[in-house]
């Protein structure tokens, strides 16, 4: 797990945002950084490598396939988890209540 990954699990683990949260959860043959199954929300902390053209192609081939499944992808670079984490869970808890109806 990298830092970015550590940080944001320790606010999401034991239903610290009201809902249960997984981490490195199987779908396919996909390992997510974590999933909400209550809402079926994935939740990815990219580092520099999703720069990548073939790491960016193997991300839509992915997404496209959890989205396919029923699944929705959100993205955080790395950098937004370590410097503004307030940002990342403000912007989940949205998603969470939009969900939510």
């Amino acid at each position: 797990m990298t830092e970015a990954e550590a940080i944001l699990w320790e606010r999401l683990r034991g239903k610290k945002l009201g809902i249960r949260a997984r981490r490195q959860y199987g779908i396919g043959p996909y390992v997510l950084d974590f999933y909400i199954p209550k809402f079926n929300l994935a939740i990815e902390v990219d580092g520099k490598i999703h720069l990548n053209q073939e790491v960016k192609e193997k991300d839509i081939n992915r997404d496209a396939f959890l989205k396919r499944n029923g699944i929705e992808v959100i993205r955080f670079k790395n950098e937004t988890v370590l410097d503004n984490i307030e940002e990342v869970i403000s912007e989940l808890k949205k998603r969470i209540e939009d969900k939510s109806g």
